[in-house]
């Protein structure tokens, strides 16, 4: 037999890892397309019998809606401003405390209802159901606002709630007063309307989530251990319905956010003999932590696109992309590493990818010509549910490399835990029913806050936790939020009241259908 030599061999072996190439593809290119079509095919699935409850529907008549939205407007009106843990407006607070009473007297006065005060100015409310048995959930929203003045830009003053083109301008209209007055309105109606819950539930109203709910929410919390309470799910505000917001989605998406990203805030400095900057020294304090920051700006934290619960969002969405996006994103076992460097390119959508990495202060000098002995960065980090708190601290540390460099932790805490959202999630598939039912269009898929809210305080209490208010937000809406011309469109504002009148009815099933015998939506 003829030997053909060492180039036969190698293009033999290379023809060999070709045709091996060729059939991995044609395999994972096969997984992908059915797993494409299996995820077309179940998108839509729907209970087929929910366990019929009272059904009172609103019915909002003309005099009321001009009641309930006088009522809203005035809540705007009060200047409730949480600006520190020190620096609240109090009399605002109060005021607003007479304002609930004014506008819900059914809810003070009924014999179902039980109220109470809780660290001064949050509000506990009781809902008492006909069946103890049944686990009583949480309703949760809060009455303080951040900070706001005329002279940023509003197109009407932020306390005024100006009316303009069917929309009330003013500070809290979305964050998140039309929760609060929406949540009670839609409790008032019921209860004028007779209505008796089966399943027992709290709202809880706190005075400062704005500066992190150490007195409201957490007070709230004790109280409720003291007495040995566990809570079916927690409701607070966070995602939203997004309609033409995210590039690419055929037709509007309401995200509930099941976990929220943790946070941290770390402060860096640098100690050195002050000198006259007539003889610098070779590097400054300035120089040597001003390099520290460049490097954590240089060098962010990991891409984990795909491994936190944002992986979720993007399957339950992927029917409503077309293709290629649709085979992306209904494959992210493959796709996620491509599809997050597409991602990191924006900062809005950049915060889904990873840890996020913001230098927020930078403090140094007393004099132009002292070279200064301390400069201090202070640094805000918001943690990918991937990532613990420990961990990001040791990259910054290992990031900055430099020993001069002094690193701090302020205040911090881990990413708070993933809810339940398949078929068996009592919160998650009550909220998505009430979505449904209100907005037959939108397509319902878990998401993750990228902020925290007043909920956080509440993982003693439950295993779900869910972050969600049906405001639509539309392109450039978001950056209302804590921004200038914050603002809430009139049918929003009924909207969110039949929202949570229907919410609370459909809360009263014991429990929910049997996942097996669901059909698909025609």
């Amino acid at each position: 037999m003829t030997d053909r030599g060492p180039k036969f061999r190698v293009c033999k072996f290379l023809k060999i890892i070709i045709c091996s190439l060729l059939i991995i593809t044609l395999v994972l290119f096969t997984v992908a397309s059915v797993r494409t079509l299996s995820l077309d095919v179940n998108v839509g699935l729907q209970v087929a019998q929910w366990e019929k409850t009272n059904n009172l529907t609103p019915e909002i008549n003309q005099r009321q809606r001009e009641e309930l939205l006088a009522n809203f407007k005035e809540a705007i009106r009060i200047p409730t401003v949480s600006s520190t843990q020190t620096d609240f407006n109090t009399t605002a607070l109060v005021e607003f405390h007479k304002l609930l009473r004014k506008a819900f007297p059914t809810v003070f006065s009924s014999s179902l209802v039980h109220h109470e005060l809780v660290a001064d100015y949050s509000h506990l409310f009781w809902v008492r159901g006909s069946q103890p048995a049944l686990l009583p959930y949480m309703l949760l929203a809060h009455i303080d606002v951040v900070p706001a003045s005329e002279s940023d830009g509003w197109e009407a003053p932020p306390f005024s709630a100006k009316e303009m083109d069917g929309f009330i301008y003013g500070r809290g209209t979305i964050d998140d007063k039309q929760s609060v007055m929406g949540i009670l309105q839609a409790l008032e109606y019921l209860l004028l309307k007779g209505y008796a819950p089966r399943r027992g539930f709290y709202i809880g109203l706190g005075h400062d989530e704005e500066i992190s709910g150490f007195k409201g929410a957490m007070t709230i919390v004790r109280v409720l251990k003291q007495r040995g309470v566990q809570l079916a799910f927690v409701l607070d505000e966070g995602l939203a319905v997004l309609d033409g917001v995210i590039s690419g989605l055929e037709g509007p998406a309401a995200l509930i956010g099941i976990s929220e990203k943790g946070q941290a805030t770390v402060k860096l400095s640098v100690s050195m003999v002050p000198s006259h900057s007539s003889m610098p020294p070779s590097e400054s304090s300035i120089g040597i932590l001003a390099a520290a920051v460049k490097r954590l700006e240089e060098n962010p934290m990991p891409r984990l696109f795909g491994h936190g619960p944002e992986g979720g969002t993007f399957e339950h969405l992927a029917h409503k992309f077309k293709l290629p996006m649709k085979f992306i994103m209904s494959n992210l076992w493959l796709f996620s590493p491509l599809l997050g460097r597409v991602m990191e390119r924006r900062p809005d959508t950049n915060a889904f990818v990873r840890t996020t990495t913001a230098v927020t202060m930078f403090n140094a000098g007393v004099k132009v010509n002292i070279i200064p002995s301390l400069a201090e960065a202070y640094v805000n980090l918001r943690i990918h549910s991937a990532q613990s708190l420990q961990e990001v601290l040791d990259l910054i540390q290992s990031t900055v490399g430099d020993q001069r460099v002094k690193m701090e932790l302020v205040e911090g805490f881990d990413p708070l835990p993933v809810s339940s959202y398949d078929d068996k999630a009592f919160g998650f598939q009550i909220i998505k029913k009430t979505v449904l039912d209100l907005f037959p269009g939108v397509t319902v898929a878990p998401g993750i806050c990228i902020g925290n809210t007043d909920s956080r305080h509440f993982k003693e209490l439950t295993n779900d936790t869910y972050r969600f208010a049906p405001i639509w937000f539309k392109p450039g809406d978001a950056q209302r939020f804590h921004g200038i011309n914050e603002r809430i469109s009139k049918k929003n504002y009924e909207e969110l009241v039949v929202f949570y009148f229907n919410l609370i009815q459909n809360c009263d099933i014991q429990k929910l259908p049997d996942p097996h015998n669901s059909v698909h939506e025609l």
